[in-house]
């Protein structure tokens, strides 16, 4: 009897031993397939075929194991499948750290972003006058910053709320940098005026509500600058990422990513600082990220706690508005800090933060 058991269970190992190969073959086929639908730009994902798959399943059962029980496990193997697929899709992905293990670096006017210092890029909301940005630009450069933002081109929700100044902004930015050594970091709008924003911008700013704008996504991977990709009202990290790698694959690799807060049913918040994309982007890409916590809270109440959280998670860098007197301002002037608020910001977060300063 001892004998017998002995024989039937070699004979399970042996058929375990089939099943495993058998599995592994149909991985391989089904990876195959996946690089096939991926060049043919088709879903992974076929509920059609998973449900003629089932059916021969129940027309083939001879026992005597259930049809339900073998419908469920193969809708494991069906549901390994896509995994499969979609893992070896992130694999091929430019902007996946599997690709490029190795963190990028970006230069911008001498100041190396993804080194593992912290940053801050500061700024007013929008630019108003050659006076308004000096007072900022000068306060940038006491505190030793050097990477000045400003809204030239504003995407606004209503049509009738200020729009910027559009290419006389990034004069006025250009100018004001120039004068006191500091890069520019603005937002363009439309293809068409990238080329010539390229003479008055270090570093092209693409915002939250052109993150799926796939045109300007061509045109900014076409460019040779850097480019600071902020993360849709709400997008997913997945969806974040394809963005990106819509410049990737146009062959520029300078790209920040910026985590901006989504949308929730949250209202005490102008949006919700989604503080664990940074870490997951810093894992599965290998591109420096920043936190803009301006935009994320709307709250100027909120900066401080938001910008020393982004940095203790690990953010490269820290984005934030400032404006000379913000109960005035043209824009956003809730979320706003004046001078001094900016300089008691700066103060108390370099005692908590690896950061570079000219």
């Amino acid at each position: 009897m001892s004998k017998e058991l002995e024989e039937l269970r070699s004979e399970i190992e042996s058929v375990d031993q089939k099943i495993l190969d058998l599995l592994n073959d149909r991985a391989s086929i089904v990876q195959e397939i996946g690089k096939l639908k991926e060049m043919q730009g088709v879903k992974r994902f076929d509920p059609v075929r998973e449900r003629k798959l089932l059916d021969l399943i129940e027309d083939r059962n001879k026992g005597p194991f259930e049809t339900s029980t073998l419908q469920y496990i193969f809708k494991q193997i069906f549901k390994a499948s896509l995994e499969l697929q979609e893992d070896d899709n992130r694999k091929a992905l430019l902007v996946s750290r599997k690709k490029k293990p190795d963190d990028t670096i970006i230069n911008i006017k001498g100041e190396l972003i993804g080194t593992g210092e912290q940053h801050f890029v500061m700024g007013p909301c929008a630019v108003e006058s050659y006076d308004q940005v000096k007072q900022v630009a000068k306060a940038l450069k006491d505190q030793g910053l050097t990477l000045m933002r400003g809204g030239a081109f504003k995407p606004r929700t209503s049509p009738y709320d200020f729009q910027g100044l559009g290419m006389e902004g990034l004069k006025i930015l250009r100018q004001v940098a120039d004068e006191e050594n500091l890069a520019v970091i603005s937002e363009i709008l439309n293809p068409n005026d990238l080329e010539e924003a390229l003479d008055y911008v270090d570093v092209v700013q693409i915002g939250a509500r052109n993150m799926q704008n796939f045109e300007l996504l061509k045109a900014a991977g076409a460019i040779r600058k850097p480019v600071l990709l902020k993360r849709g009202l709400s997008a997913t990290i997945e969806e974040f990422m394809y963005a990106a790698e819509y410049i990737l694959a146009q062959g520029n690799d300078q790209i920040i990513l910026c985590e901006r807060g989504i949308r929730t049913y949250e209202k005490a918040t102008r949006n919700t600082l989604d503080i664990s994309a940074v870490p997951i982007l810093k894992k599965e890409t290998h591109l420096p990220v920043m936190v803009d916590v301006t935009h994320s809270t709307g709250r100027r109440d909120l900066l401080l706690p938001a910008a020393k959280a982004a940095l203790a998670i690990g953010a490269d860098g820290v984005m934030a508005e400032v404006h000379p007197d913000p109960a005035v301002a043209l824009s956003d002037s809730a979320q706003q800090m004046n001078i001094p608020q900016f300089h008691e910001f700066m103060n108390e977060l370099k005692k908590h933060s690896v950061v570079h300063s000219s």
